[in-house]
C-alpha cells in the first residue's frame, strides 16, 4: 500500500463518518418533526433510490476524469448540506427528502469513480487489500459515528448532523485533492448514444466468466441478507426476549467481525481464487444465520459475528474482481452496474422478508435460508473447481 492509497483510505474514513451520522439522524430527524414512521423508514428509500439507476450514474465517472469529479462531488455536498438547518417544522421535510436523493446519486457516482481510480492507481496485486481496508474502515467507522449523531440530535438537534456532514465532505474534497495520480482524459466512444454506452457495464459482466458467477453469488448473498435482516428483531423479540433496542448489541457484534474480514480479506484473495473465497464466505454467512434460530445470547452474538466474518467477503471478492477484470475505461460502469445487481435484491429482500418473519416461524425460516446458503455455496464453489480442471486441461493440450 502507498500514500495514494493512505489518502484514499482517509478520505473514505472522513467521509464515511459524516454520512453514517446523518443517515442515522435524518429518519429520527423526520420522526420528531412528523411524527410518522412511515415517513422516517422513507429516509432510507431516499438515500437508496438512486442506486436503482446505477448503471447510468456509473457513466458519468467513466466519461470524466475521476479525481476531479470525487473532489468536486464532495466539496458540492459539503456547500449543499447546510440548506438543511431551514428545515425545522414538518411542511419542510420535503427539502430534507430532495436533499437525500441528490445524496444517493452523488454517493453513487462517487464510489464508481473512488472504485475506477483504484484500479487504475493501485497495484493490482493489492487491490483485494485496499478493498478490505475500505471495509474495515467504513464498518469501524458505523460503531462509533452513530453515537456521536444520537448525542448531537440529543443534545442539539437535527442542523449541527447536518453541519458535521458537511465538514467531512468538505475534509474528503481536500483529502481527495492531495492525490496526485496521473489520469488521462478519457476518449470519447465513437458511438455518442448514452444508454448505449452504459450497457458496456453489464456487457462486460455478462461476458465475463468470472464476474458473471461472482456477481450472480453476491446478489444471491444479499438476497438471503435482506431476508436474514428483516427477521432481526423477531430474532430478539421472540428468540431472545428482549427489548428492540438488543439488535444495537447484534450489529456491533456483526461490525466487529466485518472489521476482521476487512484486514484479512487482502491476504486471502492473494492465496485463493475469488470465487472460492465468495463460496467460503457465502457459507459462513449462512451457518451463522441459521444458527440464530438458536434462542441463547452467547450463540446469537457469536452468530452475529460471523455474519460480519463472511458477508463482507463476498462482497470485497465481487468489487476486487471487477476491478481485475473489466477494462480500464468501463471499470466505473461495470462497478456502478455490479452494486445495482448486487444490492437492489436486498432492498427487495427486505420488504418480502417482513412478511415472511409474519407467516413462517422462526425455527423455519433461519434453517431454511441457511440450506439455500450453503447450497449456493456449493454450486459456486463447484463451478470454480470445473472450471479450474477445464483450464488446467486446455492448457496441458
Amino acid at each position: 500500500m502507498n500514500w495514494t492509497a493512505g489518502l484514499y483510505l482517509t478520505g473514505v474514513l472522513v467521509s464515511g463518518f459524516g454520512s453514517t451520522a446523518m443517515w442515522l439522524a435524518s429518519g429520527i430527524w423526520v420522526k420528531s418533526l412528523t411524527g410518522s414512521d412511515s415517513l422516517a423508514a422513507l429516509t432510507v428509500f431516499a438515500l437508496w433510490a438512486p442506486a436503482l439507476v446505477g448503471p447510468l450514474l456509473g457513466t458519468v465517472a467513466d466519461r470524466v476524469r475521476r479525481r476531479p469529479l470525487m473532489v468536486w462531488s464532495n466539496a458540492a455536498m459539503a456547500a449543499l448540506l447546510p440548506v438543511l438547518l431551514w428545515v425545522d417544522r414538518a411542511d419542510r421535510v420535503w427539502l430534507l427528502f430532495a436533499v437525500l436523493v441528490l445524496y444517493g446519486i452523488q454517493g453513487t457516482v462517487h464510489d464508481a469513480a473512488e472504485v475506477a481510480l483504484a484500479a487504475s492507481a493501485l497495484d493490482r496485486r493489492f487491490l483485494g487489500d485496499f478493498n478490505g481496508l475500505r471495509t474495515t474502515v467504513n464498518e469501524g467507522v458505523k460503531l462509533v459515528a452513530p453515537l456521536v449523531a444520537a448525542g448531537l440530535f440529543a443534545r442539539y438537534g437535527a442542523g449541527p448532523v447536518a453541519l458535521l456532514d458537511a465538514v467531512t465532505f468538505a475534509l474528503a474534497a481536500g483529502v481527495f485533492a492531495l492525490m496526485r495520480v496521473r489520469e488521462e482524459r478519457p476518449v470519447r466512444p465513437a458511438s455518442a448514444h448514452w444508454l448505449r454506452d452504459t450497457g458496456e457495464g453489464l456487457r462486460a459482466i455478462g461476458a465475463s466468466p468470472v464476474l458473471r458467477p461472482l456477481v450472480l453469488a453476491g446478489s444471491f448473498t444479499m438476497l438471503l441478507a435482506g431476508v436474514n435482516g428483516a427477521a432481526i428483531y423477531t430474532v430478539v423479540d421472540q428468540g431472545l426476549g428482549h427489548s428492540p433496542a438488543y439488535a444495537g448489541v447484534l450489529y456491533a457484534a456483526q461490525g466487529a467481525g466485518s472489521v476482521v474480514t476487512g484486514l484479512a480479506a487482502g491476504p486471502v484473495l492473494r492465496r485463493v481464487p475469488g470465487r472460492s473465497a465468495a463460496a467460503a464466505g457465502l457459507a459462513l454467512f449462512a451457518v451463522a444465520a441459521g444458527v440464530r434460530a438458536v434462542p441463547y445470547d452467547g450463540v446469537a452474538l457469536v452468530a452475529s459475528a460471523l455474519i460480519g466474518v463472511g458477508l463482507p467477503l463476498v462482497l470485497i471478492a465481487v468489487m476486487t474482481a471487477v476491478q481485475r477484470e473489466v477494462p480500464a475505461d468501463a471499470v466505473g460502469r461495470a462497478s456502478a452496474t455490479a452494486h445495482t445487481l448486487v444490492f437492489v435484491p436486498n432492498a427487495i429482500a427486505l420488504a418480502l422478508g417482513a412478511g415472511l418473519v409474519a407467516l413462517v416461524d422462526l425455527r423455519v425460516l433461519l434453517p431454511l435460508l441457511a440450506v439455500a446458503g450453503l447450497a449456493g455455496a456449493g454450486v459456486l464453489a463447484a463451478r470454480g473447481a470445473a472450471g479450474r480442471v477445464g483450464a488446467q486441461v486446455r492448457a496441458d493440450a
